[in-house]
């Protein structure tokens, strides 16, 4: 009966070593009991895009008129409608705000006074490129509720930018610059302002890809614009445009509820607790034994139990190792390391309820090379022992969805 302590002392010794190392590693979790009551929620959906979504490249024209002085001491006066064409692009980067780069291009013209004799020193036209960064807000989806699938949406937006505006004419031909009295010494063949932009956009959905939009707005320039140094302190240019949007990647928002996950943290809290209890009975069997005799040397033997928890698991959407999932690639290590001749398949999954079905095949195999990263380079694990196998959301290991945003070790 003697022998058969000792035989067992000795065993439990041999794995004593394992046992420690794991139940340091969950040291994080396990010192005191993880309820989930402490976990809280707001219940409120957050909205989240991949890369390639709501960018969009916008096509348009228009007319657009100045409202400018023409000439010495004189006021603002009714000007033509003149043709203006834009392009632009930008991105929704939520469903309520967005931004946009917007050039604005075109010829500008004055009607020309009935004057009893001509005049050299009168603005009558020229030619212009205005850059804008613009700030957009879509109006219905902050106060309707988000809907990807809106025909109709306003979205007022407000910007900043630069103007370029040259080749001037007069009543008699190109003004010369610097010598036209009505601009006091400062007209230059390029005049280069900062104007601001403000306006509303009027959006009509066609299909996922393509939108039909109809745009008024104003702009406003410093004084010098159309280098008449006159009057108001402040030129303007308003404008009527329309055109279309071409959304690339369609226009769409993913949504995150972490109430969602209320269920799986208590069950997890479960699980780390039932690991500590097996530690904490382990730890005092071991202690138990040792006391009884001092544990005798003994030769170690491959063992091809599995480790305590054989997946590692991730956030939606995310090829990231989380830090509580850490000490699951750990156990895999050390198994190995235990298990030398032992090879093992890392299968990376993906949950069927988001993303297309090639986009989860290429996120479960980034899942499983990152935990085959993680073995090689973090423990040492010779690559030739771990192969990666992705089955994306074709194969569900899981009833519950959630769950298989995982990496499972098979042999």
């Amino acid at each position: 009966m003697k022998a058969k302590n000792l035989y067992i002392a000795a065993a439990l010794c041999a794995g004593t070593f394992a046992v420690s190392n794991v139940a340091n590693a969950q040291d994080v979790f396990v010192d005191d009991a993880v309820s989930v009551t402490e976990f809280t929620c707001d219940n409120a959906s957050h909205y989240f895009s991949n890369s390639r979504s709501n960018w969009f490249i916008e096509i348009g024209g228009g007319a657009g008129q100045t409202l400018v002085e023409t000439k010495y001491d004189n006021p603002v006066t009714g000007h033509l409608w003149t043709a203006a064409y834009s392009f632009g692009f930008g991105r929704w980067f939520s469903p309520y705000m967005g931004f946009r780069i917007k050039a604005i291009g075109g010829a500008l013209h004055a009607e020309t006074p009935n004057w009893d004799y001509p005049k050299a020193d009168s603005w009558t036209s020229s030619k212009h490129v205005n850059l804008q960064a613009e700030l957009m807000w879509d109006m219905f989806n902050s106060f309707g509720g988000v809907n990807e699938n809106r025909v109709f949406s306003i979205i007022p937006f407000f910007g900043l930018g630069g103007d370029a505006n040259w080749d001037f004419q007069d009543a008699s031909g190109n003004i010369p610059a610097a010598t036209n009295c009505f601009t006091k010494g400062r007209a230059k063949s390029v005049q280069w302002t900062l104007p601001v932009s403000a306006g509303l956009q009027f959006r009509f959905r066609l299909c996922k890809y393509v939108d039909f939009f109809a745009e008024a707005r104003a702009t406003f320039y410093g004084d010098n614009w159309n280098n008449v140094v006159e009057g108001e302190s402040v030129d303007a240019h308003v404008a009527a445009m329309g055109g279309f949007n071409f959304n690339i990647g369609g226009r769409g928002w993913n949504t995150f509820n972490e109430c969602n996950y209320v269920s799986q943290i208590a069950s997890l809290n479960g699980q780390v607790n039932d690991l500590r209890a097996q530690l904490g009975a382990c730890a005092a069997t071991v202690a138990s034994l040792q006391a009884q005799l001092p544990c005798p040397e003994v030769v170690q033997k491959e063992c091809n139990n599995a480790p305590l928890m054989a997946t590692v698991r991730f956030t939606i959407n995310s090829d990231k190792i989380m830090p509580t999932e850490e000490v699951n690639v750990y156990s895999m290590a050390e198994w190995l390391k235990a298990n030398p001749k032992e090879s093992i398949v890392i299968a990376g999954y993906a949950d069927r309820d988001t993303g297309t079905t090639e986009y989860n095949m290429e996120l479960s195999q980034r899942r499983a090379d990152a935990v085959k990263a993680a073995l090689v380079d973090t423990y040492g694990i010779d690559p030739s022992r771990l192969t990666t196998k992705a089955f994306g959301s074709d194969v569900q290991e899981y009833s519950t969805n959630d769950w298989n945003r995982i990496v499972i070790f098979k042999q």
